[in-house]
């Protein structure tokens, strides 16, 4: 058996070319992303405490969705900059919010990992320790565990059936990684936040049919395509034609409801 040795820089560079080659189709769906996050999105802006004034820090801000409803709370004495490591996206979430009006608003590329902000200057959506003010608040969404998500975890293991994809590394990062409350909550509490909790918030995905969901993933998921990367166009033709059968078991009277499930975890950086 043959194993590979997780590559972080690697990992990142097609990432961000994920991202980037996603950006317009991700735009093109928002609406129906928008709809698909909103208990998440106010859940999160809850816990984080976010309200008039607030100053907000949007780490993978993507096609500006949530940052728009983060905008919509802080109002013109607020502040919002919404980062990405993905330029492309960032544009699209930029016409977004001009159009919306809000001057209120930046945006900028940036790394997760090394956000160039001064130290102390937001209470935050979501970012590092350093980037938050004494006392300021964390929150982040992430999808639970792979039984919980079957509209996104049934495409993956066909995926990996047909690209004969071996299973992830241990602590490799990845859609599920946080999926539970405790890793989640730990993942907090090791970077050194406090009044670290969480909360799980059902997220089903509408759409009329299953084709309609194998269409919103294949036009927007780029880690789909990337796991497909080693099959000719017959073998990933045949995988995709795979995934909307599989997706057909979601199918209602009502149309397509995909199981999805988010955990949305939140702390607060120590005060001074």
């Amino acid at each position: 058996m043959t194993t590979t040795e997780f590559d972080a820089t690697t990992y990142k560079t097609t990432t961000r070319a994920q991202w980037q080659a996603a950006a317009e189709a991700w735009d093109r769906w928002q609406p129906t992303i928008e709809e698909w996050l909103a208990a998440a999105t106010e859940t999160m802006l809850d816990c984080a405490r976010i309200g008039t004034g607030s100053r907000v820090l949007d780490v993978a801000a993507g096609a500006g969705g949530q940052t728009l409803a983060a905008a919509r709370r802080v109002g013109h004495t607020g502040r919002v900059l919404a980062t990405d490591i993905a330029p492309a996206i960032l544009e699209y979430a930029d016409a977004r919010l001009r159009n919306a009006g809000y001057s209120h608003v930046e945006i900028a590329e940036m790394d997760g990992e090394h956000l160039e902000v001064a130290p102390g200057a937001f209470a935050a959506l979501t970012g590092m320790l350093r980037a938050l003010a004494p006392g300021g608040r964390i929150a982040a969404v992430s999808y639970s565990t792979p039984d919980r998500n079957g509209f996104f975890s049934v495409p993956i293991s066909v995926i990996r059936a047909h690209a004969q994809l071996p299973p992830p590394l241990p602590g490799q990062p990845g859609p599920f990684s946080l999926g539970t409350q405790e890793v989640a909550e730990q993942a907090l509490l090791d970077a050194g936040f406090v009044d670290v909790e969480s909360v799980l918030v059902p997220s089903p995905l509408r759409l009329p049919s299953a084709t309609d969901c194998r269409l919103f993933e294949q036009d927007s998921f780029g880690a789909l395509h990337q796991m497909l990367a080693g099959l000719d166009e017959s073998g990933r033709a045949a995988a995709w034609a795979e995934i909307d059968v599989r997706l057909r078991e979601f199918e209602t009277p009502e149309g397509f409801v995909g199981p999805c499930e988010m955990v949305v975890v939140c702390g607060s950086k120590p005060a001074a």
